[in-house]
């Protein structure tokens, strides 16, 4: 294994929770996370000579997965497809706090993949700034949307 390959498998190691959770915010179908996952990785890779260091490797890996994600997003809502379901999960929990996660996952996944980009980072407790480099807006800019889409995931 060569240095580069090296540095790209460290790097995806130490943030590949941060990978996951990008493409988990996009579907609630495995298959789809594990998809949206590889193409993340890929992108990664095609990137990774490109990244200059001028701004933290988190960034540019949110900014990659999210792209990719919202990407992706927008190319399955312009074709349907007909999924079978059997309304039932014999794995999950019925408490108050899984209903909670549950309700919010639904609301969070009606917004716009923007939206939805800017809810992430904020629910990963990052910086108004750091958000905003990550998705090419003002600090300003940041405040005003999270608080705009608030208001939104309220009304639904």
């Amino acid at each position: 294994m060569t240095t580069k390959e090296q540095q790209f498998e460290q790097t995806v190691t130490e943030h590949k929770n941060t990978i996951y959770m990008v493409c988990y915010m996009f579907s609630n179908d495995s298959e789809e996370v594990n998809d949206l996952f590889q193409e993340t990785l890929i992108n990664l890779w095609k990137g990774f000579d490109s990244f200059e260091n001028r701004s933290d490797i988190r960034t540019w890996i949110y900014r990659v997965a999210l792209n990719t994600c919202i990407t992706l997003d927008r190319k399955n809502r312009r074709t349907t497809a007909t999924t079978l379901s059997m309304d039932i999960n014999l794995f999950k929990d019925n408490d108050a706090d899984t209903q909670q996660v549950d309700i919010l996952h639904h609301r969070i996944s009606k917004l716009k993949p923007f939206d939805r980009a800017i809810v992430l980072l904020w629910l990963e407790n990052l910086s108004y700034e750091e958000i905003g480099q990550i998705v090419g807006i003002s600090t300003k800019n940041v405040s005003v949307r999270l608080f705009r889409i608030k208001e939104q995931l309220k009304k639904m």
